[in-house]
């Protein structure tokens, strides 16, 4: 009898998302991936102003309620909850 998990291939560590301590990024990227994240949520066509909603995204920023993931396959950041 063979153990099938045993010789299955295990994902690759750096391949997985990690998140990014927001300090480390410029004003700039932080204030586009807020806007990214109000237009994901809240979309061009649901809210008349989507970017009403950038100080309190911010603001969760801040607390930690969300944080800046990476995604080293895609090579794209976005804000999400921790984990």
């Amino acid at each position: 009898m063979t153990d099938d998990a045993a010789h299955q291939p295990q994902p690759d560590p750096r391949q997985e998302k990690f998140v990014v301590d927001s300090e480390l990024l410029t004003e700039d990227q932080l204030n586009g991936l807020v806007e990214e994240y109000c237009t994901r949520y809240h979309g061009l066509n649901d809210t008349e102003d989507p970017f009403a909603e950038r100080s309190r995204v911010r603001a969760a920023v801040k607390r930690g309620d969300l944080v800046v993931w990476f995604d080293p396959v895609e090579n794209t950041a976005g804000l999400g909850s921790p984990s």
